[in-house]
């Protein structure tokens, strides 16, 4: 099944040049009423409609500083790709950022905890647990090599598209509600487990205290 791209991009040689080469990739453009898998998004309005609905990659300013493009982060985007971009470069982007809201078909599974990435649904426990965007896209990081740490300068990367410099306590914040939401579902599994000085990862059914902080 091919993936649905929406382009929300009104500048023409940029629309023109993206749906020859997407269509050429094996992208379906979406259709007027269609619900795309992926909306590349030219302005703000475009974010403003489909966040939360689709990932959304905003086609940002060249002339686009630090402050802009957090603040894209914050309204909603999965990615931010400044111009004059490169076309192999977005079509990554694209992919990565697919692959993050879990648009494959197989189900993630890690011991008792269940992802259904197609319906974005997680159990644990045989418990569902409601989860927000960022912090499904993190336990989806996380859970697709369950026993790895992963660093927190790729889960920022991977999860919010940030550089790898960055100094923000997102992560951290995201990190500790998800495990509170895990824990409410299964008192007994941490599972989110802060690796201290590098990162995160997953851990099975029974809790480290020491680590929860």
């Amino acid at each position: 099944m091919s993936t649905t791209v929406l382009l929300a991009e009104r500048e023409p040689a940029t629309r023109g040049l993206l749906e020859r080469q997407l269509k050429g990739d094996g992208f379906e453009l979406a259709e007027p009423g269609c619900a795309p898998d992926l909306v590349l998004a030219g302005d703000d309005a475009a974010l403003e409609r489909w966040r939360g609905e689709a990932p959304v990659i905003v086609l940002g300013r060249a002339e686009a500083d630090a402050v802009e493009r957090v603040l894209a982060f914050r309204r909603g985007c999965d990615d931010y790709v400044a111009r004059p971009f490169h076309y192999d470069e977005l079509v990554e982007r694209m992919r990565a950022v697919l692959r993050r809201s879990g648009l494959a078909s197989a189900p993630l599974i890690a011991g008792p905890l269940s992802i259904d990435r197609r319906a974005r649904v997680v159990t644990l426990s045989g418990r569902r647990v409601d989860l927000s965007q960022k912090e499904y896209e993190l336990l989806v990081r996380l859970a697709s090599d369950p026993e790895r740490v992963f660093t927190k300068a790729e889960l920022l990367r991977d999860v919010w598209g940030f550089p790898a410099h960055s100094r923000t306590r997102t992560l951290d914040a995201h990190a500790s509600r998800l495990r509170r939401k895990l824990r409410a579902a299964d008192e007994t599994a941490l599972l989110v487990d802060n690796e201290w000085g590098v990162g995160y990862r997953l851990l099975g059914l029974f809790p480290n205290p020491a680590s929860d902080t």
